[in-house]
């Protein structure tokens, strides 16, 4: 089991670290649902934190789908992040009628060898949810999708994250679920899905507000959680 923990600066990246977070997804811009963080953060938090770092790659919030411009921006920020000595990158990219852009991708992985690839939640605006992780597995690259199972929250959607835990298996894709996701809810959800990695944002902050700093005693709390299932042998 694996715990995510959003950061927003490099503050909140220590404090998850000190709760106990197993790696961070490094952004900007939370209110917009994360993009990308600037260089001297990265540089940062790549050089301050032992565990791994996951960058978010999106150079605007309008939507998932990208022009040559935003593509060109994208590889840059992702050779950047490379150089820096990341251990990941999230993205996600769509077309104009809601799936997955491969012509994007193919542009995008070209020079990830090294990376850790997240595909983001542009998956939860796939209707066929099913069909695009068949698509996103015949990208050797990408090893985890960030996911609420569809629109809703995560919990509430458990019984798609279910069943797309179980279409994974076998492909080299680990579930990643997130949004909407709280301490209280954690273990039952954990055991309902079978999922093997969580994300956790606005929940582990102080007053579970998302423009408040990480709050790492909230972190311990999932981190104990995630432990507990970890013992039990639910790890790959």
């Amino acid at each position: 089991m694996k715990l995510e923990v959003i950061a927003t600066n490099l503050t909140d990246a220590i404090l998850a670290e000190q709760g106990g977070a197993d790696r961070i997804e490094l952004i900007t811009g939370i209110v917009e649902g994360g993009l990308t963080p600037g260089p001297g953060l990265i540089r940062e938090a790549v050089s301050r934190l032992d565990i791994p770092v996951h960058v978010m790659v999106r150079p605007h919030s309008r939507s998932f789908v990208y022009d040559e411009h935003d593509l060109r921006t994208m590889r840059e920020d992702i050779a950047f992040i490379k150089e820096c000595g990341a251990a990941g990158i999230v993205l996600g990219a769509l077309t104009p009628h809601g799936v997955v852009d491969t012509a994007a991708l193919d542009l995008l992985l070209e020079d990830t060898e090294g990376l850790n690839v997240t595909f983001h939640r542009a998956f939860d605006e796939i209707q066929d949810q099913l069909s695009a992780l068949k698509v996103l597995s015949g990208y050797p690259q990408i090893n985890r999708i960030l996911t609420s199972g569809g629109p809703q929250p995560a919990p509430k959607s458990a019984p798609q994250i279910k069943e797309l835990v179980k279409a994974s298996q076998g492909t080299g894709i680990t579930i990643l679920a997130g949004y909407g996701l709280t301490v209280p809810v954690l273990r039952e959800f954990i055991h309902t899905t079978g999922v093997k990695e969580v994300h956790f944002g606005s929940a582990l902050r102080v007053n579970g507000d998302a423009l408040q700093p990480v709050d790492p005693s909230k972190v311990q709390s999932a981190k104990q959680i995630v432990n507990e299932n970890l013992s039990l042998g639910n790890d790959r």
